[in-house]
């Protein structure tokens, strides 16, 4: 959307097409330069074979067609020097450009949100804010206070009352005596003490026939 409002479609479109053109140059002075190699390198073995043949003109030749073929791969090593200068120099605009457009996006967009979100906007919603925290502050405070008959007690009146009691409580306990443990039973063993009958109680039937058993006796 932001590249059809500002128009770079294009520029970027035509340094694409640039590149693709100065890479395929490229290519095409490489080869011809490995051709030219291969070729040098073939004139350099026909003068050999006609320095042995003693053929001092021909190996001449082969050497004067060297020597053309390397001024030609030097002036194909200058070709792909100027492409390489070229294109580094079309792909750092590209960069540039690319960078410009990427910053005046982000600052048309931002401008939009401003103009969408103004100071005012702000004011206003940050007061509506405090404005309900305040309100629910009152609610909360509302919610705790005392209501019917515990509203009238006196806080002061039952926190003195609260003393008193822990005031008697203490005073109490300082008064209570200490309590002893009670002595020890010492055990003696059974082996020492003579056995005593053990008197039991009679019940009232008992005394009764043990009087009319006195009665008869006399």
């Amino acid at each position: 959307m932001f590249k059809g409002i500002f128009g770079k479609t294009k520029p970027e479109t035509n340094a694409l097409t640039s590149l693709d053109k100065l890479n395929e140059t490229l290519e095409m002075l490489e080869k011809k330069e490995s051709v030219l190699l291969k070729k040098t390198a073939a004139e350099v073995e026909k003068a050999k074979e006609y320095a042995k043949e003693r053929n001092k003109k021909a190996a001449i030749q082969c050497l004067k067609k060297k020597k053309l073929y390397e001024q030609q791969i030097e002036q194909l090593g200058n070709f792909q020097l100027r492409v390489h200068d070229q294109m580094i120099m079309l792909e750092g605009a590209k960069a540039t450009t690319e960078t410009v457009d990427t910053l005046r996006t982000g600052a048309a967009a931002m401008k939009a949100m401003q103009k969408a979100t103004s100071i005012d906007d702000v004011d206003k919603t940050m007061d509506e804010i405090n404005e309900q925290t305040e309100n629910m502050k009152q609610i909360q405070e509302a919610l705790s206070t005392p209501i019917g008959a515990a509203a009238d007690f006196d806080e002061d009146e039952l926190e003195a009352e609260l003393e008193e009691l822990e005031g008697a409580e203490l005073e109490e306990q300082l008064l209570q005596p200490a309590t002893t443990a009670p002595a020890a039973s010492v055990q003696v063993p059974a082996s020492s003490q003579p056995a005593r009958p053990v008197p039991q109680k009679r019940t009232a039937e008992e005394d009764e026939l043990a009087a009319l058993q006195a009665e008869m006796a006399l």
